[in-house]
């Protein structure tokens, strides 16, 4: 069990050597794209709710 546990970390520090770690800015700008489309869809999706939730209120 030891010696699995033993290779098996050797393994992953292998491979982790060979990740390609994405830059400070690159990481930053990704951020920055999936906080604005998140607060876009939440924004359209909120109209999206309000719009219906009067529709159907009129309707019913």
């Amino acid at each position: 069990m030891i010696k699995k546990l033993k290779q098996f970390i050797d393994d992953v520090q292998v491979e982790m050597k060979k990740v390609s770690w994405p830059t400070w800015e690159e990481l930053k700008g990704s951020t920055y794209v999936v906080l604005s489309l998140s607060l876009v869809l939440a924004i359209f999706l909120f109209f999206v709710d309000f719009v219906l939730g009067k529709v159907l209120s009129f309707i019913l």
